[in-house]
């Protein structure tokens, strides 16, 4: 059910992990991420997920492994913080805090490194059949992935919202599928993960 009320994201531990300084900080007008960026992040990681099943859990995996897991805690603050992703059907209207925002973007992006030979080879193989006019399901690899990601997508979107229904299509979901593989690849080079991050709040800056 959706949340009638915003309210503030909870508050993390006194000692704020220092891996977070690795992205700068946003001076932003308002308290907490904006749209984009909330959905943006959330996006990249429900790709992360249709790399292979359990997606969801590595989440959590990397969160201890990065020392995080004072910021996502569980299974349940991980779920309430993608939430704020507007285009969700259990959309909530809390804040996303910063730190929350960098603790997501930082685990997307070492997700990413683990899986870069799959992102690249999925993404040559694309290349591959689109220069041939050929479906993605020619490759099994490929449409593996693109199937996994438009189940995510419509299982968790809100089919109502005006930028989802823009994606009812397999074509348009295949499209955005891909695009975000190469976010995921971009993210994985040459201070990829801060320059992805920076990118988030273009046009939000005071």
């Amino acid at each position: 059910m959706n949340a009638t009320l915003a309210s503030p994201p909870p508050q993390t531990s006194d000692m704020t992990p220092y891996i977070l300084g690795r992205l700068p900080d946003i001076p932003l007008e308002k308290v907490g991420c904006p749209r984009r960026a909330k959905l943006e992040i959330d996006l990249l990681l429900l790709a992360i997920e249709s790399l292979q099943l359990g997606g969801a859990e590595q989440v959590l995996e990397m969160a201890k492994e990065l020392g995080l897991d004072s910021v996502i805690k569980n299974r349940l603050s991980l779920w309430r913080m993608r939430s704020t992703n507007p285009l969700r059907r259990a959309h909530s209207r809390r804040l996303l805090s910063i730190d929350e925002a960098k603790a997501l973007t930082i685990v997307a992006c070492q997700l990413s490194r683990r899986y870069t030979v799959t992102i690249r080879q999925l993404l040559t193989e694309q290349q591959m059949l689109s220069s041939k006019s050929l479906p993605p399901e020619c490759n099994f690899r490929l449409s593996e992935y693109l199937d996994l990601f438009r189940s995510h997508f419509r299982s968790r979107m809100n089919p109502r919202r005006s930028m989802v229904v823009t994606y009812a299509e397999n074509d348009k979901l295949n499209e955005l599928a891909i695009d975000l593989l190469s976010k995921l690849l971009f993210c994985t080079g040459t201070a990829g993960m801060e320059r992805f991050w920076v990118s988030l709040f273009d046009g939000e800056l005071k």
